[in-house]
C-alpha cells in the first residue's frame, strides 16, 4: 500500500514538473518572432557618414525609415500572437 502511494506521488511530481506555461508551438513562434525583430534591427543599422562633419543622406533611405520598422512591428505582432495562442491540450495531441 505504501509503495502504491509513493509511486502515485512520483507520477504526480513528474507531471507537475513537465507542465509549462506555454506549449511547444508557442515557444517556436516566440523564437521566430524574436529572430524577425533582430532582423529588423539589423536592417536599421548603417548609414554612418565617413566624415563626421559631413551630413549623409544614407540614413533616410527606404530600408531604414520604412522597411525595418515594419519588420520589427511584424516581429512584435508574432510575439503577441505566440503568447496569446492557446496551446493544444495533451488529450488533443494524444488523439491525433
Amino acid at each position: 500500500m505504501a509503495n502504491k502511494i509513493k509511486t502515485a506521488q512520483k507520477q504526480n511530481d513528474k507531471s507537475e514538473e513537465l507542465n509549462f506555461a506555454l506549449g511547444k508551438e508557442n515557444y517556436i513562434l516566440l523564437i521566430i518572432g524574436f529572430a524577425i525583430i533582430i532582423i529588423g534591427f539589423i536592417l536599421m543599422s548603417g548609414g554612418k557618414a565617413e566624415d563626421p562633419a559631413v551630413f549623409s543622406e544614407e540614413i533616410f533611405n527606404f530600408r531604414r525609415i520604412t522597411l525595418a520598422p515594419l519588420v520589427v512591428l511584424f516581429g512584435f505582432i508574432i510575439e503577441i500572437f505566440a503568447i496569446m495562442k492557446k496551446p493544444k491540450s495533451e488529450k488533443t495531441l494524444n488523439e491525433e
